[in-house]
């Protein structure tokens, strides 16, 4: 299907008490400064982004900082490995950060042997703790290079030959976007690096920014480091919500709409800004797709416009307002990216890069099925070169508990106003809680013993947290991860 005509208006220049107003805003919203003087190029699809970071790590010659939720043991990943193996034999300060979860059955802690060998440095964010039973929640989604401190990368790609699609069996590569920066705000990328690695170890033994990189270009940006239980990209994603004049243009991985952003859409929509989300046609995650699709609705409804991807996956995390403000990294549009992971991201205000942006967007729609309500309020594919829903039962079942969850606790609470797609969940919820109510009458052990599990895990987590703090207390160092 071919974009639908776009003739952008001109949005209203901001005077300056109004630029000093938004960037005071938009600051505080973020937890971060915004940064003059950088270079950015947009770099899109995998092999591009390959082809830069390779490029930057074979001519490093101080240090190479690499950050990335996956890892997986193929042809890719031991390209970049043996290259980085190579740095780390001439001298050059090589450290790595790789979340467990992310690389469990993709690698294993072998795999790094060549690199620790050669003097480089692995670490695990956040491995299984019997102090931290729910601690698996929290993962590094960073996907980070930094090299000699003055050329910064980040996007939502992994470390896999699954990116790239797969030629011989005409698979096409995953589309996914990243960015290449130089300037002063590659300092800001060294030093989110570095936060996350004092977190789970000792800190850095040399300074990733000795002298902070000078004036690359003039582009504007903010690096929002997100780390767990901060929600800085939240607010900002909420706040550019509501500033959006003209065009509000999103593109999300797992997109699982929470009420308020929801409904910050819907308002955005509902006020004349064209409100646009590009997600999977199929994911890789079937749940997860599920999941988004159970959020059309009300979006759709308020006039916000839905597209499915129809190619082999669409991992792309970034979005587009007003033709000057931009932002590309890891985070995705739930709540596991916007408070519970850690998460790199820029936030761009130039208009040339938002340009770019832009029209990469439309250029996608070209190969997107835009989902629209048909009569009876159904929802329906707008042409038939829409991708198959390939979620399976269990997708069908989260995707179910979701709506069940946030209609039931809307209506138990009276927090709001229950749309009419949520009503149909209320008979569901309330014979499922009166199921729930007669098996703790008839059968209590079949919901104590569970409890009672619960419950003891947590108190020996409890301890043994606080043997840890004692350890330190008494001068024992705390243990790393490698």
């Amino acid at each position: 299907m071919s974009a639908l005509p776009f003739e952008p208006r001109p949005v209203p220049a901001w005077n300056a008490s109004t630029r000093l107003v938004a960037t005071q805003a938009l600051s505080r919203a973020a937890g971060a400064p915004l940064i003059g003087g950088n270079a950015i190029e947009l770099l899109i699809d995998a092999a591009a982004n390959y082809d830069a970071w390779l490029a930057s790590i074979r001519a490093a010659r101080a240090s190479i900082l690499f950050e990335n939720y996956i890892f997986r043991d193929d042809e890719t990943a031991r390209t970049f490995r043996d290259a980085l193996v190579e740095r780390a034999e001439a001298g050059v300060r090589v450290r790595v950060v790789r979340d467990w979860l992310g690389c469990f059955g993709q690698s294993r802690a072998r795999f790094w042997s060549p690199l620790v060998a050669a003097g480089g440095e692995v670490r695990t964010y956040n491995p299984p703790r019997l102090a931290s039973p729910l601690g698996w929640l929290s993962r590094d989604h960073r996907k980070l290079l930094v090299t000699d401190g003055h050329a910064g990368f980040l996007s939502g790609i992994c470390v896999s030959a699954k990116w790239l699609g797969n030629p011989a069996r005409k698979i096409p590569p995953w589309r996914d976007t990243g960015v290449a920066v130089h300037g002063p705000a590659v300092a800001e990328l060294a030093n989110a690096f570095a936060d996350v690695w004092a977190r789970i170890g000792t800190p850095l033994d040399f300074d990733a920014c000795a002298a902070v990189p000078g004036v690359a270009g003039d582009v504007d940006l903010r690096v929002i480091a997100t780390v767990p239980n901060a929600a800085g990209l939240y607010r900002l994603d909420q706040l550019i919500a509501a500033m959006a004049e003209e065009r509000l243009w999103l593109t999300d991985a797992y997109f699982v709409g929470v009420t308020p952003y929801v409904q910050a859409l819907a308002s955005a929509a509902r006020d004349g800004v064209d409100v646009r989300l590009l997600v999977p046609g199929s994911s890789d995650i079937p749940a997860v797709g599920s999941m988004s699709r159970a959020g059309y609705r009300p979006l759709l409804e308020a006039g916000v416009r839905v597209f499915e991807w129809n190619g082999s996956m669409l991992h792309a995390k970034s979005a587009v307002a007003d033709g000057r403000w931009s932002r590309v990294g890891s985070s995705n549009l739930n709540l596991a990216s916007w408070i519970g992971n850690c998460e790199i991201d820029v936030a761009v205000e130039n208009r040339t890069f938002a340009e770019r942006m832009e029209a990469q967007y439309l250029q996608d729609l070209d190969n997107s099925t835009e989902i629209v309500l048909h009569e009876g309020r159904r929802l329906q594919r707008r042409n038939h070169r829409a991708a198959a829903c390939k979620g399976g039962s269990s997708g069908r079942a989260a995707a179910g508990a979701l709506r069940l969850a946030n209609s039931v606790g809307a209506a138990i609470t009276n927090r709001r106003v229950l749309g009419r797609s949520e009503s149909s969940m209320l008979g569901i919820g309330g014979l499922l809680l009166l199921a729930i109510a007669v098996v703790a009458f008839l059968w209590p052990r079949a919901l104590a013993w569970p409890a009672a599990a619960i419950l003891l895990w947590s108190g020996l987590a409890l301890l043994a947290r606080w043997l840890g703090i004692r350890r330190r207390r008494n001068g024992n160092p705390p243990e790393s991860d490698a």
